[in-house]
């Protein structure tokens, strides 16, 4: 089915206007949600803590950070950019007792809204407004003139205007510009978890582990086995940025496009694709999001401890050696 997608013609800032928006969190979408706003003309405030890394740099930024209960009772509007794991809590102790009939809830993603582990009132709006780029990036484009495409969605519509209300968010942040995809919350939760369970975080990672161990372990140096399974992964993803697989393999040697076409399906075969639609099944049925809570409420043991696992990892003690030789990536050390 065909997706309906807006631009900045199609709707206007009018519905934010002689209202307060709070943007709970000022973290990597927060910061760019709140800046774009006010640059746009809308009233913002900010909720964070003062004494943290974010709250001084929403300070550094010409805001004035107060409590979540604070900015909850000054608002018209919430966008939460909270982590998905502590919006509940925060929802149960500071949202809800100052929610009023007529507010309106905004999600930068649909985890909590979809799962229902945050179960809003039927007196309010619940509306979403998803960058498909990182925090810097709708700042960085939004400063230049341009905008990051959005994904846009109505949950709840108290109000008969929230859409109108979502619409507006989205084109202050510049998401008109570039384009805005209508879509529903469930639609856009699943393929968010799939999309980085299945190939951009889970996928990758463990082909990446896997590449190296093979290499590794048949007696290659793990400099070459490096380079080769993950430094370069960078130039593959690039090109299909610009212009998808096609682009991709245009530009590559023969061989290379030769070996894509004849080693990728024994790769990734019927049963890796077998095993996506169960992990997909996982993620629609609600398994994934109990498992993330439940691991959550445990002090996020078996996260902390993969985590941990997978720092010391060969493929990762061998890279942060070999990116120092490479300061013009600007390499990063955890």
């Amino acid at each position: 089915m065909a997706i309906k997608t807006l631009y900045d013609k199609d709707g206007s800032l009018a519905p934010l206007q002689g209202k307060t928006v709070a943007v709970i969190g000022y973290g990597s979408q927060g910061h760019a949600h709140a800046q774009n706003l006010r640059d746009s003309g809308v009233k913002v405030i900010v909720a964070n803590r003062r004494d943290s890394a974010n709250g001084k740099l929403a300070i550094e930024h010409g805001f004035d950070p107060m409590s979540v209960e604070d900015a909850t009772k000054k608002a018209d509007v919430l966008i939460v950019t909270l982590p998905d794991e502590v919006q509940p809590n925060v929802y149960e102790k500071s949202i809800k007792p100052n929610l009023r009939k007529g507010m309106v809830w905004g999600s930068t993603h649909g985890f909590n809204i979809h799962f229902k582990t945050v179960a809003l009132p039927n007196d309010v709006d619940v509306i979403m407004v998803a960058p498909k780029g990182p925090g810097h990036t709708v700042r960085s484009e939004y400063e230049r003139g341009g905008g990051v495409p959005c994904l846009m969605a109505v949950h709840q519509d108290a109000s008969g205007k929230a859409q109108d209300i979502a619409m507006a968010w989205a084109i202050g942040i510049g998401g008109g510009r570039a384009g805005v995809l209508k879509t529903t919350f469930k639609d856009e939760c699943e393929t968010d978890l799939f999309g980085e369970q299945a190939v951009l975080c889970g996928g990758l990672s463990a082909l990446i582990k896997a590449g190296f161990e093979t290499l590794t372990e048949a007696g290659y140096p793990p400099e070459l086995a490096y380079f080769e399974v993950c430094h370069e992964l960078k130039l593959i993803i690039d090109l299909i940025v610009r212009g998808g697989l096609t682009y991709m393999r245009y530009s590559i040697s023969n061989t290379a496009e030769f070996g894509d076409y004849h080693t990728g399906p024994k790769i990734v075969t019927e049963q890796t694709k077998a095993t996506m639609k169960q992990v997909l099944k996982e993620i629609q049925d609600g398994t994934f999001a109990k498992t993330f809570r439940g691991d959550y409420a445990k002090g996020f043991a078996w996260f902390k401890a993969q985590k941990e696992k997978d720092y010391n990892h060969g493929v990762e003690k061998v890279g942060r050696g070999l990116r120092r030789m490479m300061p013009w990536i600007k390499p990063v050390e955890m």
